[in-house]
């Protein structure tokens, strides 16, 4: 963990990619989207913690439609920048049989956890499985799964913010920003 100098350093050495105002018009266009496609479905909205507590925060309450709420904890990046090993820290629960699951996470950088998420989703009985990341990461490469719903494409740089750290910190900011 980054000590106060380091943590203003790494907002020093980093580039505003979306402001405020650019992250809550995305995040209300994600949430018209949802509304029209899963709005007379009562889906299970699953959050990937902890990266999209912030983003799930903010859109949960765009959402005017019946739904049940609860989490997953999995994680390939742990402080890290870089993605490892996968581990489940808590696996959806057994309720997602017969149901619509919408799962939210802060990005998709190559996809794999998404991916898996899917997997363990649909083999423990969901009738649907729908995605919706607030970041979707361009990269040069094909991914296991593309999100159905996705409030910004960012650039193949780290970002981090609305959600997102940056070596465990930052996920405080209103705002996208990107490591330069």
């Amino acid at each position: 963990m980054p000590n106060l100098a380091e943590a203003q350093a790494i907002i020093e050495n980093s580039d505003v990619l979306f402001s405020a105002e650019e992250v809550s018009a995305a995040a209300d266009r994600m949430a018209a989207a949802i509304t029209e496609k899963l709005g007379g479905e009562y889906p299970l909205v699953l959050s990937v913690m902890g990266g999209a507590v912030v983003f799930t925060g903010q859109l949960l309450p765009r959402l005017m439609f019946p739904l049940d709420f609860d989490y997953v904890h999995v994680s390939r990046y742990g402080d890290k920048t870089h993605g490892g090993e996968l581990v489940w820290r808590t696996a959806p629960k057994e309720d997602v049989k017969d149901r619509v699951v919408l799962v939210l996470d802060d990005i998709l950088d190559e996809g794999h956890t998404m991916a898996a998420i899917r997997d363990k989703v649909m083999e423990m009985g969901a009738k649907a499985f729908y995605s919706g990341v607030f970041a979707n990461k361009l990269i040069d490469q094909a991914k296991p799964i593309a999100a159905d719903f996705v409030g910004i494409d960012v650039p193949n740089r780290y970002v981090f913010g609305y959600g997102m750290d940056v070596r465990g910190i930052w996920r405080n900011l209103p705002e996208i920003r990107a490591l330069k």
